[in-house]
């Protein structure tokens, strides 16, 4: 499994990188005013309506379903259910897209009110999001080729396929001379993006054969056993879209530049999350349907288990990074250009409340995924609706006080009530035991944490004076030295916590 896990995880990082390259030229050229405002409109819009019908919901409900199907039935019978449900994905998903291309102007109006009172501001959110929302229908059945593909073990295409969107975007920012603004030269690129990815999934799926094709839908028993399962996880995908949907609505009422520091504050809270949290998830779900079909429970439970403990070995670095030196992170990777260091400390500080939620964060989808490999969608959305509706109430309690710092604060909160709850119920249901080697393994990730964090705020202070005499790069050579300084830390506290045997245990289980 940790072989798939470094796939994923290593064509993830390769989008993260190239995705800050992206966000560095989206920094200095589109800064963090009006136009940035109307862009990240723009392209949370369709990616929200993504994370609710693709990688959210329906990846939920397909892959198991899929997987069912191919080990109980065969390939055949796994080819005509992916032919109805791609037949029923395009159509809805075109008829989607028509009405949204029709009313944008009203749908701007709904979900950025803000921009009311700034008429300029809100055509150009309208103008760029007839632009990027069609991206929502190609990346909808990229999700569907890379979920079959992912039953077949073969992940590294659907992980690549983000490194598009990065390279278009960046081609497309390099020529922005020639459109009518910066904002418009990035919104293309997310379209063209869009393009060339599901031209590349659907070349992998052609390859191994398995490519869906048009097919009258018929409710069969796998159909249906589908949208029994598709119904409760879209009721929970759409709850962490709608206080992600909440962010964009207020944070259009506060000062321009706020939606930007959300933006790019999440950018790198979404590092860990992507590279660590969904690549884990993404192969532990498969896989535990597969063991699950065969009737190989404690295998199943020995999988997730070691996903939890792999996830947090990889992501309390950044954890303990994003809490205690949030602005010198900032600053080194995006104060430059129309980016100011004012932007960059706004940003810092909506990272840091971020990062509060960073472990639920991660750890969600593979502790969902015991659940969704059982076919049971509905006990997630009880854990994910109650954390949301703490969300929200929160978002409009510490807005006024703590601006776009206090609605990440709020989805850091909501995030944990998820995580505990998904946890509660997998233990009372049987699917998870925190036992002592559980508890004790948490434990030395938390200290591992703390001594971290210590030396980077440590060297942060003990080094500021020094890097104050450099003439250029001293964001850069601060974080330089903080990452050198991260690594040997917490090298050496893993290692003298978890000793070699286990150290070894911890990565190859």
């Amino acid at each position: 499994m940790l072989r798939r896990i470094f796939t994923v995880g290593g064509f993830t990082l390769l989008s993260r990188i190239t995705g800050f390259a992206r966000d560095i030229m989206l920094a200095a050229i589109l800064g963090a005013g009006p136009v940035a405002d109307a862009f990240f409109v723009a392209l949370r819009l369709p990616n929200h309506f993504r994370a609710i019908f693709a990688e959210g919901a329906f990846n939920a409900a397909f892959v198991p379903a899929y997987a069912h199907v191919s080990g109980e039935k065969g390939a055949a019978a796994a080819g005509l259910f992916a032919n109805r449900i791609f037949t029923l994905l395009f159509v809805t998903q075109a008829v989607l897209l028509v009405i949204a291309l029709l009313f944008m102007p009203q749908v701007i109006a709904i979900l950025a009110p803000g921009f009311a009172d700034d008429p300029q501001r809100g055509a150009l959110a309208v103008e760029l999001t007839r632009i990027t929302f069609p991206y929502l229908l190609l990346i909808t059945l990229v999700t569907l080729y890379g979920g079959m593909l992912n039953v077949m073990r073969r992940f590294a295409a659907a992980a690549a396929a983000p490194i598009f969107l990065n390279l278009s975007m960046m081609m497309a920012l390099s020529l922005a001379a020639f459109f009518p603004s910066a904002g418009h030269a990035a919104a293309w690129g997310v379209l063209v993006a869009g393009v060339l990815e599901f031209l590349l999934l659907a070349q992998d799926a052609a390859r191994q054969k398995i490519l869906p094709r048009f097919s009258w839908p018929k409710l069969d028993e796998d159909v249906r056993s589908f949208f029994r399962a598709l119904g409760p996880a879209t009721l929970g995908s759409m709850g962490t879209q709608i206080a992600l949907f909440a962010d964009t609505i207020i944070a259009t009422f506060l000062a321009a530049g706020a939606l930007s520091a959300l933006y790019y504050a999440d950018r790198l809270n979404q590092l860990p999350i992507g590279v660590i949290g969904i690549a884990i998830g993404t192969v532990l779900l498969p896989e535990m349907s597969r063991l699950l079909t065969s009737g190989d429970e404690a295998g199943a439970k020995a999988s997730q288990r070691r996903a939890f403990d792999f996830t947090l070995l990889l992501s309390v670095p950044f954890v303990a990074a994003f809490l205690t030196v949030p602005d010198e992170i900032m600053r080194a990777m995006f104060a430059r250009g129309a980016f100011t260091k004012a932007d960059a400390l706004a940003a810092g500080s909506t990272l840091a409340a971020y990062a509060i939620g960073l472990i639920p964060f991660v750890l969600i989808r593979s502790a969902v995924a015991t659940f969704y490999a059982r076919k049971d969608t509905a006990t997630p959305v009880k854990a994910a609706l109650t954390g949301v509706a703490v969300n929200v109430a929160l978002k409009f309690a510490l807005v006024g006080s703590l601006a776009q710092v206090g609605l990440a604060l709020a989805t850091a909160v909501g995030a944990w009530i998820n995580l505990l709850l998904v946890l509660g119920f997998a233990v009372r249901y049987g699917y998870l035991e925190l036992d002592r080697p559980l508890l004790r393994s948490l434990l030395k990730f938390l200290s591992a944490g703390l001594l971290l964090g210590a030396a980077l705020w440590g060297s942060a202070y003990l080094a500021q004076p020094y890097l104050a005499q450099l003439a250029s790069f001293r964001d850069e050579a601060a974080l330089a030295l903080l990452i050198v300084v991260g690594a040997v830390v917490y090298g050496a506290a893993i290692f003298t916590l978890f000793g070699l045997r286990g150290l070894k245990a911890l990565i190859r289980g």
